[in-house]
């Protein structure tokens, strides 16, 4: 018996209601960096070089979900006509940034550069698919109660903490009581890694930060949750010198007495004893670049290659009295609290920072975009030479784009609690989110 054959055209009727399947959207960024001293000269730069790094098509399918912008002081004068001279060549959906003392970018060939002392602009266009983000601005003269309801800073925010694990988050250099912001922000958002910076100063009337079509003061952000997460690296820069001490006695921020093991004895006199130990060399930095490490957390002490390095937050020493031996820390301390000497120098920080890059690249081999949010201490002043912290994200990570700015205050992560820094190289690097726990901070 012979069976009768269907069709052939009914048959592709019958698929062609089935719908072609749409394909997947796809994570992207695209970069570009000028340095063209006029504006409008900057902007058609930019454009043109985001243009070209998308071949075959004069405008991208779909706009950037959002754009990153990140400005040298050196256009303060015409800030406020920056964005709608971007928004009107460069499509994206959400803008956001800031202005530096220097500027982070990658150029045409795909290169990054630092940008120091010079006039430049970057530009990131950013395409998650799977990612929500929330983008708030706020005015920081009136914060909420630190000893009240973290509601009440959600409310003030205007954004859901649920399911939020990252936050971009930039500080304008005039906003009273950033510490006490920084806080709030920690204790309303306590599962997101924050990363960004305090905006570069200039003398022009308006503020700092960047925000969709505006130049604003204060604070603005970008809270991401879903498919992507910001992995926050921070490299301070220092290497420990002399044992892990003990506080014995201090007030406020003065260190009185130190004690470790059968050592102890006032600052001065613990430090004298370390001197001993030095080579020249680093005998010579003690004179110019000594810091005291703060430990957040005295349970986090021991580390190797393949766990967190001790949670030590680096800070300045201000002053020293010769009569009793006492320090002033720029930080204030509390009897019991684990501290350890520190010199900063380019061979340290490229020390620390290879080690903690080579870490973020076992932990997660390729990500979108780096971004960078340096101490304007660091860059060619620091190293002798341009270039040297996105040099060094290029030894562990060959071709990811890299944009950020030149800070007067880095923030980052240090034993659970976002802090601002100095001297230091804050590093977030955008990843798929897999559900595994983010990138923490040496």
């Amino acid at each position: 018996m012979a069976w009768p054959l269907r069709p052939l055209q009914q048959l592709q009727q019958r698929l062609a209601a089935l719908g072609t399947p749409k394909p997947t959207p796809e994570a992207r960024c695209r970069t570009a960096l000028s340095n063209q001293p006029a504006l409008e000269a900057a902007v058609a730069d930019l454009a043109q070089q985001l243009q070209a790094s998308d071949p075959g098509q004069a405008q991208p399918a779909q706009p950037a979900q959002l754009a990153l912008v990140f400005c040298s002081t050196a256009y303060a004068t015409d800030l406020q006509r920056l964005l709608p001279l971007l928004r009107q060549a460069i499509p994206s959906q959400h803008w956001i940034g800031c202005t530096g003392g220097g500027v982070v970018g990658t150029a045409a060939d795909g290169q990054p550069h630092e940008l120091e002392q010079q006039p430049g602009i970057s530009v990131s266009l950013l395409w998650l698919p799977g990612a929500e983000l929330q983008l708030f601005q706020l005015e920081g003269d009136a914060l909420p109660d630190l000893d009240g309801p973290s509601q009440a800073w959600t409310d003030w925010v205007g954004a859901d903490p649920e399911g939020v694990h990252s936050m971009l988050l930039f500080i304008d250099p005039g906003c009273p009581a950033i510490n006490d912001l920084i806080s709030g922000l920690d204790y309303a958002y306590p599962a997101a890694a924050k990363v960004g910076g305090i905006a570069g100063q200039h003398n022009a009337s308006h503020g700092s930060l960047l925000f969709n079509d505006k130049v604003v003061g204060g604070a603005v952000g970008c809270l991401i949750s879903g498919s992507w997460r910001i992995d926050p690296v921070v490299a301070q820069g220092c290497k420990p010198i002399g044992p892990v001490f003990e506080v014995e006695q201090a007030e406020r921020n003065v260190v009185q007495r130190l004690r470790s093991g059968e050592q102890q004895g006032t600052p001065v006199a613990c430090l004298q004893q370390i001197l001993e130990g030095l080579n020249p060399q680093e005998r010579e930095l003690v004179r110019h670049s000594l810091f005291l490490g703060v430990a957040k957390n005295n349970f986090q002490l021991g580390a190797d290659d393949d766990t967190d390095a001790p949670a030590f937050l680096v800070r300045n020493l201000i002053g020293v009295d010769p009569r009793t031996g006492s320090v002033a820390v720029g930080e204030r301390l509390r009897v019991g609290q684990r501290v350890q000497f520190q010199l900063r120098d380019a061979e340290a920080s490229r020390q620390e920072q290879r080690h903690l890059l080579s870490r973020q690249r076992r932990r997660q081999a390729q990500p979108l975009a780096a971004l960078l949010f340096a101490c304007l201490g660091r860059g060619e002043g620091l190293y002798g030479a341009p270039d040297g912290d996105v040099q060094a994200c290029r030894e562990h990570f060959a071709e990811v784009p890299v944009a950020g700015a030149f800070c007067n205050g880095e923030l980052g992560p240090v034993a659970g609690a976002t802090h601002l820094h100095g001297y230091t190289a804050s590093w977030g690097f955008l990843v798929p989110n897999s559900g595994a726990a983010s990138g923490d901070s040496a």
